[in-house]
């Protein structure tokens, strides 16, 4: 037996597959132009970016189709739907922030070990049209970027490519007007830095959920203690706590009773733990196996 508060989130997820699809023709158009620039001009920092950018299309297209796919009704043979679509999406988008951040320290070592003369101007321009580019995409997703974790991976991707063009117009700016050509490759390791501390944090908190980890903010020691205050609730054990996807968390656990209620006694009960587990903890499907004098482990946790 469950209960289940939902909503109906079809126009959020209307408007931020049309954020996305934005995104996704602006980057490829930033991507052709920092390719054909770091070419000519020589810059590892500005071909880094463009890379950098790729994976940002790549990334977009991921979360785009994930986002169609939530909205994809369940069936007998997906009775969840796809509904987890987008918490994959954030994994292999975290996973490969981290990747390309892997190839650019290996680049910008080799460069650093042997600089090269840059054409600066070519830089500057391309990396100022990056920014705007990236900028207007950022405010495309950011409004939404922290109640999900498919449009979170894709906003961090453009947030992490905006600050990495930023980069790259200083080091122009100094190569243009010092000549310091070592800058390229520093810019590139700290671009490199800072997609590996962006991305693990992403790649963590998604991993915990594909697990069916517990959710960092449910303690299930306080859920089972506020249970077993019912008079009627003898035991609480072999329980289960994940999280499905941003919008669902889901408690499955077994009940032991005083004694051999009814089944409308249960129903009353049940009732009453929906509304607490619901309005303190935000668990929003429940599934209660209620149990009278059965032998079987009573320990919270219960190895399957």
């Amino acid at each position: 037996m469950g209960h289940s508060h939902s909503h109906n989130h079809s126009h959020h997820h209307d408007l931020n597959s049309r954020n996305l699809l934005i995104s996704i023709f602006l980057n490829i158009a930033i991507t052709v132009a920092q390719v054909i620039g770091g070419i000519v001009s020589g810059s590892l920092a500005l071909l880094s970016d463009a890379l950098h950018n790729f994976s940002d299309v790549i990334s977009l297209i991921i979360s785009w189709i994930a986002n169609k796919l939530v909205k994809k009704k369940a069936s007998l043979k997906r009775t969840f739907g796809y509904k987890r679509a987008e918490i994959l999406a954030a994994f292999i988008n975290a996973a490969t922030l981290i990747v390309v951040a892997v190839l650019l320290i290996i680049e910008a070592i080799e460069r650093f070990r042997n600089p090269q003369e840059i054409e600066s101007n070519l830089v500057i321009w391309l990396s100022i049209i990056a920014i705007l580019g990236n900028g207007f995409s950022v405010l495309l997703l950011k409004k939404n970027a922290d109640d999900n974790m498919n449009l979170k991976s894709a906003y961090l991707h453009l947030l992490t490519d905006m600050l990495a063009s930023v980069a790259v117009l200083i080091g122009g700016l100094l190569m243009k007007y010092y000549e310091i050509w070592w800058i390229d490759s520093v810019l590139t390791l700290a671009i490199a830095v800072y997609l590996v501390v962006m991305g693990w944090d992403l790649l963590k908190n998604s991993f915990k959920v594909l697990m069916l980890f517990t959710p960092d903010s449910t303690s299930v020691k306080s859920i089972v203690e506020d249970i077993q205050t019912i008079d009627a609730v003898k035991n609480v054990h072999h329980v289960h706590i994940w999280q499905l996807n941003e919008e669902e968390i889901h408690l499955e656990a077994h009940i032991d009773f005083k004694e051999d209620i009814t089944l409308s006694q249960f129903d009353v009960i049940l009732n009453s733990i929906e509304e607490l587990i619901y309005h303190k903890y935000d668990i929003n499907h429940i599934n209660i196996q209620p149990e009278y004098g059965k032998c079987d482990a009573k320990d919270v946790i219960v190895q399957d």
